[in-house]
C-alpha cells in the first residue's frame, strides 16, 4: 500500500538488539546454587512483566531486545547481563530493585568454586601466595589466562573457557578496593620465563606485573630457579587472612590440597610462606629482574 491509494505506507519497525549470544552468560546445569539463582530472576521478571500488562513481544520492544531473549532469561536459560537488568528495571519501573539483583546474578557465570575463592579474597585484609607452575591468577593478563585455559587437555568448550578467564579477570577487583589489602606474592623464575601464549604475551604479562608491582600495597617476589634451599618445593600455596583475625589457607600437596582454618594447619603453611619469602629476592631486586626479562624478551 501506498500514498497513490490514499493510504499511508507504514514506517518500518525499528529492529531491536538481540543480545549477543557471546559464550560464558549460559547457566551451567551442574552449579544448582545459580541455576536456583537465575530461575528466581527470571520468575521474578516474568511476574514484574504480566503483572505490568506486557506481553513478551511489548516488553521486548521497550527493552530494545529480542523477544526469544526475554523468553530465555524468564525461563532460566540465558543469565541476563548487567545491563539488561538495567534497562528491564527502567521499563518495569521497579525503582531499582530489579537492577539490584545484577551483581548476584552475573556472578553466576562462574563455577562455584571461584565464587567462594572470589569471596574469600574480596573479604581478606592480607594475600600471601607463591606459585611455581604460572603466573598467580591475580596478576594475570586477559591473553595469558586465556592462552593458559585453551592449553587444557582435554579440551575446554569455549563457553566454559570464556566463563572461566571471566571469572579470573573479575576477581581482578581486589586491586581497587578500598581500604587496600596487603598483596604479597612469591614467583618462581620459571614462570616469568615461560612463553605462555607467545613472546607477545608474555611481554605483556612482565609490563603487568611491573605495573602491580609498583603499587603500594603490592609486593612481588621472584624465586631464582638456582636457589640451593627452598621451602616451597611440595607445591604453591596461600594464605588468606580476615578482619576479625581468622586465616584460611591452602598448600598443595598438604592437608588433601584443601583449604584448611585449622590453627595448627594455618601456622605450617604460614611458616613455609614466610620462609619462602626470605629466600626469594627482595620486592625491589624482583622488579629489578623483572625489568631484565622483559629486555630480554
Amino acid at each position: 500500500m501506498d500514498e497513490r491509494m490514499g493510504v499511508r505506507e507504514r514506517e518500518p519497525v525499528r529492529p531491536v538488539a538481540e543480545e549477543p549470544e557471546e559464550p560464558g552468560w549460559e547457566v551451567d546445569p551442574d552449579d544448582e546454587q545459580g541455576v536456583a539463582l537465575v530461575t528466581f530472576v527470571g520468575r521474578q521478571l516474568r511476574a514484574r512483566r504480566e503483572a505490568a500488562g506486557l506481553r513478551a513481544a511489548e516488553f521486548a520492544t521497550a527493552m530494545g531486545y529480542g523477544e526469544g531473549l526475554v523468553y530465555k532469561v524468564e525461563s532460566g536459560k540465558r543469565i541476563p547481563r548487567p545491563e539488561y537488568l538495567e534497562k528491564a528495571d527502567d521499563v518495569l519501573g521497579a525503582g531499582g530493585s530489579v537492577s539490584a539483583m545484577k551483581n548476584d546474578v552475573a556472578e553466576a557465570r562462574y563455577p562455584k568454586k571461584v565464587r567462594d575463592l572470589a569471596r574469600l579474597e574480596a573479604q581478606a585484609v592480607e594475600l600471601t601466595a607463591y606459585g611455581n607452575h604460572n603466573v598467580h591468577g591475580l596478576l594475570q593478563t586477559r591473553e595469558y589466562a586465556e592462552a593458559l585455559f585453551a592449553m587444557r587437555r582435554p579440551a575446554l568448550e569455549q563457553g566454559r573457557m570464556a566463563q572461566l578467564v571471566a571469572a579470573r579477570m573479575a576477581r581482578q577487583s581486589i586491586f581497587e578496593r578500598e581500604p587496600s589489602p596487603a598483596l604479597s606474592f612469591v614467583q618462581e623464575e620459571v614462570t616469568l620465563r615461560r612463553p605462555i601464549g607467545g613472546q607477545a604475551v608474555l611481554r605483556r604479562q612482565l609490563e603487568r606485573l611491573l605495573e602491580l608491582g609498583a603499587l603500594r600495597t603490592v609486593e612481588i617476589q621472584v624465586m631464582p630457579t638456582d636457589t640451593r634451599d627452598h621451602a616451597g618445593m611440595s607445591g604453591e600455596m596461600q594464605v588468606l587472612k580476615f578482619r576479625d583475625g581468622t586465616a584460611v589457607g591452602r598448600s598443595e600437596g598438604e592437608f588433601g590440597s584443601r583449604p584448611v582454618s585449622d590453627l595448627k594447619q594455618l601456622r605450617i603453611i604460614e611458616l613455609r610462606c614466610g620462609i619462602i619469602r626470605a629466600q626469594a629476592l627482595t620486592p625491589e631486586e624482583s622488579l629489578a629482574f623483572i625489568e631484565q626479562l622483559l629486555g630480554e624478551t
